[in-house]
């Protein structure tokens, strides 16, 4: 069995914060938001070249391409994925917000106080670079695998741009393990920023789009329409009712409970019956809850409470690993990847490597359900400034990161004797 303290202790001088910082910024400086993951790609294969991956890239969608690779272990031993996506989210207005500041460049991976800045160094780069400058780490230490390691790094999982977000860069990776054309892994750490804790479990969620829609009328004859706004009164009301309902169900111990959250509604003008009213709404899954099941269940609410006289229509435009939405998944609290992987990160950092639930959805459930293999999400960096104009990376955990993630290879992996 590893002494991970020993482990960690050897690992530590060989440690060029330096060269990891540099790379970490390079990657922040491929502005490669969702649609121009090639800018990131064309960063990454030098250093996977470098790292003696034989990295191979192939397009999911034409001019977006994933990269993967991977390098064979010398002995027996697992094969641990780490795996992340390479776009990030428009910057928007972070030039204007922060004129005349270091950090004014969204991509320029300024370093102010301690804190690398930019869009994307928290969601998710920090995580590819905390993945590959832990298997150079394990090189500059002289340490031999036993087990193989696997990097893939895929696009499209952020949503903002026209006609993307979608998962279809990691579906084409997923579509090439299963038909054998890639080589399956046997645990997978996904690398979305988690403030180095480690979540095995993860919501699945759903939006819907709900379109009611009645007739028309000048105010001083009201008679003559049907309300569209009003009928959406009663609508919403049910979905709150539904959504209570839910709640009082069932409790995850690190997700809390599941609801139905209306988000938006648009209807009607100055001076006539409301036609016509949307609304909109998202609705949260725990473990184990069924998309198919609670969309139906939310459509039955819907038509159920809509008057006669006035039409409906529903839609779930967001589709990820299912047509609905995305899927709630999750492994076992006490997996050895979770207590592993947890151990290795609180030996370098006491006050990290708790487990925590996942907030918010990710691509987990291509892992865990379509591939069938433990995974769990864990990386430098906090989600909850992340597309925001505050985006920015610790330095200390991105190198705290970097040993924690080398022990963890190291350990589940197994070594060789030197």
């Amino acid at each position: 069995m590893t002494d991970t303290p020993t482990l960690v202790a050897r690992l530590r001088p060989h440690l060029d914060t330096d060269a990891a910082t540099a790379l970490l910024a390079r990657a922040v400086q491929a502005a490669s938001v969702t649609g121009d993951e090639a800018r990131m790609v064309a960063m990454l294969r030098p250093e996977m070249e470098r790292l003696g991956l034989s990295p191979r890239i192939e397009d999911f969608l034409p001019g977006r391409p994933n990269i993967s690779g991977r390098r064979a272990g010398g002995g027996v031993g697992p094969d641990v994925l780490f795996i992340g996506h390479t776009d990030v989210v428009h910057p928007r207005d972070w030039a204007e917000h922060w004129a005349g500041q270091p950090q004014a460049d969204p991509f320029g991976a300024a370093v102010i106080e301690g804190e690398l800045w930019g869009r994307g160094a928290a969601d998710l780069k920090a995580g590819i670079c905390t993945a590959l400058a832990a298997l150079d780490l394990l090189d500059r230490a002289g340490v031999r695998l036993a087990g193989s390691v696997s990097f893939a790094f895929v696009g499209d999982e952020e949503s903002g741009e026209p006609g993307t977000g979608i998962s279809a860069g990691i579906g084409r990776w997923t579509d090439k393990v299963l038909a054998g054309d890639l080589p399956r892994p046997d645990l997978a750490v996904y690398v979305e920023p988690t403030r180095l804790q480690v979540l095995p479990v993860q919501i699945g969620f759903y939006i819907t789009e709900v379109k009611l829609t009645g007739q028309s009328a000048y105010f001083g004859r009201p008679e003559l329409g049907r309300d569209a706004l009003k009928a959406a009164h009663g609508v919403l009301q049910a979905i709150w009712d539904h959504s209570d309902k839910l709640a009082a169900a069932a409790e995850h111990p690190l997700l809390g409970r599941a609801f139905a959250l209306v988000t938006g509604l648009e209807a009607g003008g100055l001076i006539a019956v409301p036609g016509e009213c949307r609304f909109s709404l998202i609705g949260k899954l725990l473990p184990g809850d069924s998309l198919d099941r609670a969309t139906e269940a939310l459509e039955a609410v819907i038509r159920g409470a809509t008057p006669d006289g006035i039409g409906v229509e529903i839609a779930f435009p967001a589709g990820r690993d299912h047509p609905r939405g995305g899927s709630p998944a999750g492994i076992a609290l006490d997996h050895p990847l979770v207590t592993t992987l947890s151990g290795c990160v609180s030996t370098v950092r006491p006050d990290r490597g708790g487990i925590e639930g996942a907030p918010f959805w990710s691509e987990m459930p291509f892992l865990t359900e379509r591939i069938g293999i433990p995974a769990v999400y864990c990386a430098p960096g906090d989600i909850s400034i992340c597309h925001t104009n505050f985006e920015r990376v610790p330095l200390q955990d991105f190198h705290d990161g970097i040993l924690a993630f080398a022990a963890f290879i190291a350990t589940t992996c197994g070594t060789l004797p030197d």
